[in-house]
């Protein structure tokens, strides 16, 4: 009669790989800091503007575009499992604790929408869009009314979620300056504390 071989014990590799990667804060912070920068450069800098430079600037242009919106995905999959990663300070005030909750879920629901109204406008174009020039993401069903309205709500969604970004950077200064939370250590690096 034969055995059944040993099977290997320990922790899955589901386990072993969770404990090689960062903790969740940490990857959220290093997002969190690379986000920042790309979304002013975003909010400035248009495609119409970029496109008199040239292909190879206009390719950067849409590159940066596509590490963008991976990033927001992979946010908002992060929120949609396990919730929102910040918990409000115990100096802030109920109806502060109210704002605070309500300001990170818009961002995150925000940059989503500007994700997908993005992918809509793929969907609806006329010719086969590819981000960053090199990854088809819709196929292009030539709806130029829906393309139209869809690239108007884009862009002000997209200025909307930056009044909501900018709220957000100010009620977390008032945190740090009047409730002296050390909010905007948070996020921040650590070699910036000294900083702030």
């Amino acid at each position: 009669m034969t055995t059944a071989p040993d099977l290997p014990t320990g922790p899955s590799w589901t386990a072993r790989l969770h404990a090689r990667m960062p903790a969740r804060r940490t990857w959220l912070k290093a997002m969190h800091g690379a986000m920042i920068p790309m979304f002013i450069w975003f909010l400035v800098v248009t495609p119409a503007d970029v496109v008199p430079l040239g292909p190879a600037a206009f390719q950067a242009h849409s590159l940066l575009a596509l590490v963008f919106v991976t990033m927001v995905l992979v946010w908002y999959a992060d929120y949609l499992r396990r919730g929102l990663a910040g918990r409000p300070g115990p100096k802030l005030p109920p109806a502060a604790r109210v704002v605070h909750r309500w300001l990170h879920i818009s961002l995150i629901w925000g940059l989503f929408g500007v994700a997908l109204t993005g992918f809509l406008l793929g969907l609806t174009s006329e010719r086969l869009l590819k981000a960053g020039g090199i990854l088809p993401f819709a196929p292009p069903l030539d709806f130029k009314a829906a393309n139209a309205f869809i690239g108007k709500v884009h862009i002000y969604e997209y200025y909307l979620v930056a009044v909501i970004a900018a709220f957000h950077a100010l009620f977390h200064i008032w945190r740090h300056t009047a409730l002296r939370d050390n909010a905007l250590r948070i996020m921040a690096p650590k070699r910036w504390h000294k900083y702030l």
